[in-house]
């Protein structure tokens, strides 16, 4: 008798186990990884300044070159 019982408690043991692992497997968060709606966008502004400038002072010092006298 004695060990029929103990039996029944390891069984009751068992079960509340696997039932705390479930409730613990069931509470885990979790991780959706979708795509965006909208498209991605990548913005480029970048600056042209000293292209720009370096043009400008070239084309000014052939300028100076070739009419010195108006400077």
């Amino acid at each position: 008798m004695r060990k029929i019982a103990q039996t029944t408690g390891t069984t009751i043991v068992k079960i509340i186990l696997i039932i705390c692992c479930l409730v613990l497997i069931a509470c885990a968060p979790t991780v959706k990884v979708e795509s965006p709606q909208e498209p991605i966008t990548i913005n480029l502004n970048i600056k042209l300044d000293a292209d720009i400038r370096v043009k400008l002072e070239e084309q000014a010092k052939k300028d100076i070159a070739a009419n010195p006298s108006i400077f």
